[in-house]
């Protein structure tokens, strides 16, 4: 081999290793994180609504609008879900500690089958999807994923708005509407109401959020995923009660923290 060869394979040799290390410190440099996901409802007046959940999917540092670049988290506890069973503070694990990428969360994609219903006054009718939703719904995060750290998203569906009565056909479509949001940067407010026995909705909002859920049988109730600041919190009776909504004015939510409100007794 002549002087010129070995020189040529030399610098290919070279720029192929320093090429391999290159991308490989590239990976080591931006680490990995992981993702949880748990899935919970806020309330509807149905008496039940059955959601079909197959898949929970992710793109991680891809700001792209198309269906490239999506990456299953594997959903642990797919299957079919009464929503209305995941309120007050009860939700479902969805992903458990998924390892991707750090960098930036874009979007979350909650993909649905076919198997989804509601039930009216005793009455089961099916949900229908249109196609426009059939791949998933998308939810914008863009989330910063720090390397060596645990995240957990609360995906709230809100029943109330993702139903609805399709003019003259009398079908009834499910057009997902959901709220994402951290754990690690959100809040939450608990207490309990009395009377006992009275069914009563709670809700929170900051002038731009309205976040809701209903007491449980012994009063207590929780609301999460609040980010910090000030909230309005209303109690609202069954109005077959009789009772007057109570309203709370400047309730501060602080991330991580739990704002307890004690015991509310509505007259």
């Amino acid at each position: 081999m002549n002087i010129l060869k070995k020189a040529s394979l030399l610098a290919l040799i070279t720029f192929f290793s320093f090429s391999c290390s290159d991308d490989d410190s590239a990976n080591e440099a931006q680490g990995t994180s992981t993702i949880s996901v748990k899935l919970m409802d806020a309330p509807g007046d149905y008496d039940h609504v059955y959601i079909d959940i197959v898949d929970v999917m992710v793109k991680v540092n891809d700001a792209s609008e198309g269906d490239e670049g999506w990456q299953s988290l594997n959903a642990i506890n797919a299957g079919v879900y009464d929503l209305l069973t995941l309120t007050g503070g009860v939700n479902v694990l969805l992903v458990d500690d998924f390892e991707v990428l750090s960098g930036t969360l874009n979007q979350v994609r909650l993909v649905l089958g076919d198997d989804n219903s509601v039930v009216i006054d005793g009455e089961t009718f099916p949900l229908k999807t249109p196609s426009a939703q059939q791949s998933g719904l998308k939810i914008k995060l863009n989330q910063t994923l720090l390397p060596n750290m645990a995240y957990t998203f609360l995906l709230d569906f809100d029943v109330d708005k993702s139903i609805v009565v399709a003019g003259e056909s009398g079908n009834i479509n499910l057009k997902p509407v959901i709220r994402a949001s951290a754990e690690a940067t959100t809040g939450t407010i608990s207490g309990s109401v009395l009377p006992l026995g009275v069914q009563t909705q709670i809700t929170a909002t900051n002038g731009i959020d309205e976040i809701s859920t209903y007491a449980d049988v012994e009063g207590n109730f929780l609301l999460v995923g609040l980010l910090p600041g000030n909230y309005t919190v209303t109690l609202t009776p069954d109005p077959t009660s009789e009772l007057i909504p109570s309203v709370l004015e400047n309730i501060e939510v602080t991330a991580e923290n739990n704002t307890d409100l004690g015991e509310i007794t509505i007259n």
